[in-house]
Parts: C-alpha cells; sequence; structure tokens
C-alpha cells in the first residue's frame, strides 16, 4: 500500500511538472517547431526583447500585481487585527462574507465586476483591474495573517503596555514581527493571485491594455510563438527565486523564535 501511495505521488509530480520542463527545456530550443534534440540557443530571448505588446503586456502584469500585494496587504492586514483583536456587532458575518470571493467561480467574479463597474462608472482598463485584483486578494490575505495571529499570545503585547509600552509601540515591538512571516506570505500570495489572475483581467482590459495572461491568451489564439516560452521561463525562475526568499525568512522566523 505504501509502494502505491509513492508510486501515485511521483506520478502526480510527473503530471505536474514534466509539461514546465518541457516548456522551459523549448525557450532554448533553436527550432520554432519544437523539434528534436534540442539545439541550445537564446535566440528567442532576443526575439522576446523585441515584442513590444508582450513585454507592455508583462509591465502592465507587474506593476498591477506589485501594487495589489501592497494595497491588499495592508488593508487585509489591518482586517484581520479588526477580526482578532476586537469584538463588535457583525463581526461573525464579515468573517463568513470573506469566504464566498475565494469558493465563487472566477468566471461569475469577472462578469459581475464587469457589469458593476459599468453601472458605477468605473468603466475599463488598468484602475479598473487593480481594485478588481485587490478585490479578491484581500480574503486571502485576512485568513493567512488571521492563521499567524491565532498563533500569537495576547500576552507578550499586554506585558508591553504594562511596562509602559504605548499600543502603538507595544504592536510595532512585539506583536509586528511575530506576525512578519504570516505577513510576507500574505503579500507573496497577493502578488501571485495577482499575476496569475486571467479571467477578471480578461473582461475589464481594453483593447491594447492587457496583462501577461491576457496577452499570452490572445497569442495563442493567433499562433504559438517560441516567445511564449521564454517568458514563461523568465517568470518561473523568477517564482523559484521568490519561494526560497520566502522560505529562508520564513526559517530565520523560526530560528528567532527558538531563541
Amino acid at each position: 500500500m505504501i509502494a502505491l501511495g509513492r508510486s501515485f505521488l511521483g506520478a502526480t509530480l510527473v503530471f505536474l511538472y514534466l509539461p514546465i520542463l518541457v516548456m522551459v527545456a523549448m525557450a532554448f530550443n533553436a527550432s520554432p517547431l519544437y523539434t528534436l534534440p534540442i539545439e541550445p540557443t537564446f535566440h528567442w530571448f532576443g526575439v522576446l526583447a523585441e515584442n513590444g505588446p508582450l513585454l507592455s503586456a508583462t509591465y502592465n502584469s507587474l506593476l498591477i500585481a506589485l501594487a495589489t500585494s501592497i494595497i491588499a496587504t495592508a488593508v487585509g492586514t489591518l482586517a484581520s487585527l479588526a477580526l482578532n483583536r476586537r469584538s463588535f456587532r457583525g463581526q461573525s458575518l464579515l468573517k463568513v462574507l470573506l469566504l464566498p470571493p475565494i469558493a465563487i467561480p472566477w468566471l461569475i467574479t469577472g462578469t459581475a465586476m464587469l457589469v458593476f463597474f459599468f453601472w458605477t462608472g468605473i468603466g475599463r482598463g488598468l484602475h479598473a483591474m487593480l481594485i478588481g485584483h485587490v478585490a479578491l486578494a484581500i480574503p486571502y490575505v485576512v485568513l493567512i495573517v488571521g492563521t499567524g495571529m491565532q498563533a500569537l499570545r495576547a500576552e507578550l503585547e499586554e506585558a508591553a503596555m504594562s511596562l509602559g509600552s504605548t499600543p502603538i509601540h507595544a504592536f510595532r515591538a512585539v506583536t509586528l514581527p511575530l506576525l512578519a512571516p504570516s505577513i510576507i506570505a500574505a503579500l507573496l500570495f497577493a502578488f501571485a493571485v495577482s499575476l496569475d489572475q486571467f479571467v477578471v483581467s480578461y473582461f475589464l482590459a481594453t483593447p491594447g491594455v492587457s496583462t501577461l495572461p491576457v496577452e499570452i491568451y490572445t497569442s495563442i489564439r493567433k499562433g504559438f510563438t517560441p516567445e511564449i516560452n521564454a517568458i514563461s521561463a523568465i517568470f518561473l525562475g523568477v517564482s523559484a527565486v521568490l519561494v526560497l526568499i520566502f522560505a529562508q525568512l520564513s526559517n530565520l522566523g523560526g530560528n528567532r523564535d527558538r531563541r
């Protein structure tokens, strides 16, 4: 039974990662038709540097993802503090309302946002995509930071205040450092949610102004080009670096706790 479970796990990992490895390998293949054997080259990265629409969409994606991660992390962290440290009327309802945006299919969410933004006059464009991405990312931030807060002891902050610290100073000196790994995790997750978001971006994009997922989808409809492999390989490398950075930060937080 254990051998069967390991075999199933190995087959699942191969199924998930083999297409990614093939895509990365083809980004360095000289043939545009994906013929074998692979002839190593950086030609398609040079072609990518001259692909204006793809680079513009990449810039838009990074800009929106960065802004989304900062705004959603700030708002979500404050919301999580309010939900976990204060008692007020409607608190349970607010906690329940955090789940539907995560569970509702993004197709329905994107359609609803498109209708609502037109009804309110917000319209479509980068500003609308930013609002939509922030709205989608905040529930994840609240849940991640809230999970980290549940592991904290409120007595530590109270002890700091009993020794003369103000509530703000106690939060900055005690709670915030202990919450740092959760906040960083929430920030990276919000960045990933925004960067990967296709449906909402597709509904809210305007002609000539799109994000990378939308531009890749449009390019595939016209005909797949190796530049897509190149840009995907770059983003895969950047994502791996971010994961390693967060893993290192998490380890540092664990070592600090153990000391």
